[in-house]
């Protein structure tokens, strides 16, 4: 795979004609360019421009390639991007860029999505304490990049404007045909103001850092960031058309972090510095410097009680954690402060606002683009509301693998772990066809906990073990929905003789669908899935015998089958007739036959046994 080529450009101020006629000029020379990343001001400054921007927004002229802005302000900005959050295509979790028109997308607020492979994380417009719908960020913006920074996986491009740097010296008197020079830049806040663009990057940590400045080009050497094997490159463009003719596009083509090796990314140039977020938290107090507080407590003001909010009395234990509602999970787990509330993670995901579930209501109202009503699941069930103390109770009555519901199937149910339990599947493929389930109700097993990864380690060691001593391997998959409820690990034995078939019927399968599957062929497979597991987006994947894991991230607009994976492992095993549950003419009566499978952790193999001696 050919490493994508993006373009970047600094504040457009509307001038349109000037950008895309340089682009498609750069695209004619050096293309093609897979996008173009604007940062700074996009809208006018000045009405007289908005007829030429209202060319390329009503499509009489034609903007050449993906374009995606932040600085969402100037003229005609409220009612042009006020038509676009309005769009019911724009509704809901639009992280990737609400369009506005063909080829432009708003990036709004923050938010972190994947371009070409490249992950690219975004802070758009500028600082209001008053959240205004248009040309600025709100605290929920910050705090939520504030949890992407614990996320695995790095980040490849972070958009920011503006940047908060100090320019140490300029020479802002050259001769008249030389631009003004910058000798000297650190991108720092040693002089005070708002430094929440330079406590984002330091802890985000991305390889390009990427921002409007002050009218100037700036590309400033590499540099070293803390507990990081990565550098981080940062570039600061000049406006378009700007008089003095600094710089104002600039062209990088960057392999994705996800497919460079460990040594490609601990390869440091030889001009790499050290990072300059650092000189404060280095300064002695005698130097007149103020010690920030410890980094491990500081990034975790947003989802834990603070020093401030303890200092003041206030109480969050029945507030939401901001962590877990975004990710799926909380490093601090049973220490957390907040609650952890499954419901309230499905409604965010269906696009329902934070604030709405934490506190009944929010402030931003109409202007608010998430939703501030509860969603049903894809079953057709209400979620409980995730503010009351009764939602999660209610959710897992109606789900059938939470073990609190009245609708579990408790006489399939193998054994029970401590994260996780096995139950033979209710429409068996085979007779030993096995779910690993978790207890929690989860969407999928890819963003729980590192404890949980292990337990779900041993449970696949012991069912290889177990049907091993059978003759057979075993197929692992999962169908990771946007709209699952409660996840389910599928484990399917086939026979020895056709294991090194496995993975070539897989990719004829893809192929026949029009897609091809990602390969992970080491011993860390499942690790790197859950590193660059994405949560926007649909995922298929499945491990075959031998270790080689498969995985497909499903489009928005894909027709994916949700059957796929049994589809296919019913051609591998000849049982075509039991693909569909709904058309199966008969169900095994497990309960009837009273067979089970306990599963022996400690001594890391399985037996059958009958299930009147033995009680999960």
């Amino acid at each position: 795979m050919a490493p994508p080529k993006i373009l970047f450009c600094g504040d457009v101020f509307g001038r349109l004609n000037q950008l895309f006629k340089r682009v498609s000029s750069v695209n004619k020379s050096a293309g093609p360019f897979d996008a173009l990343l604007c940062v700074g001001q996009f809208f006018p400054d000045a009405p007289d421009k908005i007829e030429e921007f209202n060319e390329y927004i009503e499509g009489r002229s034609k903007i050449p390639i993906p374009t995606y802005f932040i600085g969402d302000y100037g003229v005609g900005a409220p009612k042009i991007l006020s038509g676009a959050a309005k769009d019911p295509m724009n509704q809901g979790f639009k992280l990737d860029g609400l369009k506005v028109c063909q080829n432009l997308y708003w990036l709004r607020g923050s938010g972190k999505f994947t371009l070409h492979g490249l992950s690219v994380v975004y802070l758009s417009g500028r600082r209001s304490a008053s959240a205004q719908q248009f040309g600025t960020y709100s605290q929920d913006d910050v705090d939520s990049l504030r949890a992407l920074a614990e996320e695995p996986g790095l980040v490849d491009i972070f958009l920011t404007y503006p940047c908060y740097i100090r320019i140490i010296r300029m020479n802002l008197s050259p001769p008249a045909s030389q631009p003004p020079i910058i000798s000297s830049i650190r991108i720092s806040d040693l002089s005070g103001g708002d430094s929440t663009v330079s406590e984002l990057v330091a802890e985000i940590k991305p390889r390009y850092h990427v921002a409007g400045t002050m009218a100037v080009f700036y590309a400033r050497e590499p540099y070293i960031n803390t507990d990081a094997v990565h550098v981080t490159r940062f570039f600061g463009l000049a406006p378009v058309g700007n008089k003095d003719k600094q710089k104002f596009m600039h062209a990088i083509s960057p392999m994705p972090a996800s497919m460079m090796s460990t040594s490609e990314l601990c390869t440091k140039p030889q001009n790499a510095t050290l990072s300059p977020y650092t000189v404060v938290d280095k300064a002695s107090p005698t130097n007149g410097a103020t010690k920030r507080p410890d980094d491990s407590d500081s990034q975790y003001w947003r989802y834990d009680v603070s020093r401030k909010r303890q200092k003041h009395g206030d109480s969050d234990g029945d507030k939401l954690c901001f962590k877990y509602v975004s990710s799926g999970s909380c490093p601090r787990g049973e220490k957390c402060h907040f609650r952890h509330d499954t419901d309230a993670r499905e409604q965010s995901l269906r696009g329902v606002c934070f604030d709405f579930l934490n506190k009944g209501q929010c402030e931003r109202g109409p202007d608010c683009n998430f939703k501030h009503s509860l969603q049903e699941d894809g079953e057709g069930f209400p979620s409980g509301r995730s503010g009351s103390r009764t939602g999660g109770s209610n959710r897992s009555k109606e789900c059938w693998f939470c073990l609190s519901s009245t609708s579990v199937e408790s006489h399939l149910i193998t054994t029970i772990g401590e994260h996780y339990y096995c139950a033979l599947a209710k429409g068996p493929l085979v007779q030993d066809h096995i779910l690993i389930i978790p207890v929690e109700h989860s969407p999928n097993t890819l963003s729980l906990p590192s404890e949980c990864e292990e337990e779900l380690s041993r449970y696949q060691s012991s069912l290889k073990a177990y049907f091993k001593n059978q003759g057979k391997e075993v197929v692992f998959f999962e169908w990771v929905s946007k709209k699952a409820t409660h996840a389910n690990l599928q484990a399917v034995p086939i026979p020895s003789s056709r294991a090194s078939s496995a993975e070539d019927i897989f990719n004829l399968a893809a192929k026949k669908m029009g897609f091809k599957f990602s390969t992970i062929k080491n011993s860390e497979g499942r690790k790197m899935l859950r590193l660059h597991f994405d949560r926007n987006f649909s995922l298929f994947y499945v491990e075959v015998p031998g270790g080689t894991i498969l995985s497909h991230a499903v489009e928005e607009n894909e027709n994916f089958p949700a059957q796929f994976g049994r589809e296919v492992m019913a051609g591998l095993l000849n049982k075509i007739l039991r693909v569909d549950l709904r058309s199966m003419t008969q169900i095994v009566d497990f309960y009837n036959r009273r067979i089970r499978i306990i599963i022996i952790l400690e001594a890391g193999s399985c037996v059958p046994t009958n299930a009147e001696s033995h009680h999960p």
